[in-house]
């Protein structure tokens, strides 16, 4: 049977009008990280229609990574994560447009990696700190649109970062500190609400220092939800999109959604005590 778009995104009119679903199909996004999240980032979009991407990363598939991985699968062991999540998109739309950075991203490619870009959908593991705030940079300074969408528990944390609102580095206040300290500014100011937490059986499992924490599909795919419904309303230019210092939670475990509203970031007083708590809890920490 021939591929034809107009009728593989057939089902999605009604939601998106004829015209709008040619917008989508116009448009480019690129996606740094094709793991946990970012993996179903991209599938999810190009179901949606998108007809353009730019996708990033340098790693391989791993056993470790079969728990929520998309492309992770007995197949694809060993195999550049791009590679099978490029194949596997072009699996479901063969006419995408698709440029491929197997290097991952870095200040080397970081222009030609959002040149023409109308969206960025961020995929990074949460420990890439250099990368992740170069592109956040990036967007700001090129007036593109940004989401980042966290897997936290069985939820997802969501902000968007808008042209001409709160950029990243204003929302998260990272600059030049340590990884520690980025790490944890990045934990609090993703989720101020913090709905995850309560549900967690082993706090040992989460140790910053040691870069490793628990996850699950379920987050995931919570998250490429989440964004792929915040891209659609950026890109049409239809419906309701708060940018930081707005945001929400969604946790699925707790069946609640929070919206919260932190202006100043990281910066405001209740960021502020929240970060003094989270170090004083932090393994090795002094009391």
């Amino acid at each position: 049977m021939a591929y034809l778009y107009q009728q593989a995104y057939a089902r999605n009119i009604g939601w998106v009008t004829p015209a709008e679903q040619a917008t989508l199909r116009g448009k480019r996004i690129a996606i740094a990280g094709m793991g946990g999240v970012g993996g179903v980032h991209l599938l999810t979009l190009a179901r949606l229609g998108i007809g353009s991407f730019h996708i990033a990363d340098f790693d391989t598939f791993d056993i470790a990574n079969f728990n929520r991985q998309v492309g992770a699968t007995m197949s694809t062991l060993g195999k550049p994560k791009v590679d099978v999540l490029a194949e596997m998109a072009l699996d479901i739309n063969p006419e995408l447009k698709l440029v491929r950075f197997p290097a991952g991203l870095s200040q080397d490619n970081l222009s030609s990696f959002f040149e023409g870009v109308d969206l960025y959908v961020d995929g990074l593991d949460f420990f890439a700190f250099g990368a992740r705030q170069a592109a956040f940079a990036a967007c700001a300074r090129l007036g593109i649109p940004a989401i980042t969408a966290a897997p936290l528990g069985m939820g997802t944390a969501v902000l968007t970062f808008l042209p001409g609102h709160m950029t990243f580095e204003e929302y998260f206040g990272w600059g030049d500190k340590p990884d520690m300290e980025k790490a944890l500014r990045f934990l609090v100011g993703l989720a101020p609400a913090g709905l995850h937490g309560g549900y967690l059986i082993d706090p040992s499992s989460i140790n910053l220092k040691e870069q490793r924490g628990p996850s699950t599909i379920m987050g995931c795919e919570l998250c490429a939800g989440a964004a792929a419904t915040e891209a659609l309303k950026i890109l049409l230019q239809r419906g309701d999109v708060r940018a930081a210092p707005w945001g929400y939670q969604f946790d699925a475990f707790r069946n609640k959604l929070v919206r919260t509203w932190r202006p100043g970031g990281n910066r405001n007083p209740l960021q502020r005590l929240a970060m003094m708590l989270a170090r004083r809890r932090r393994p090795g920490a002094k009391t």
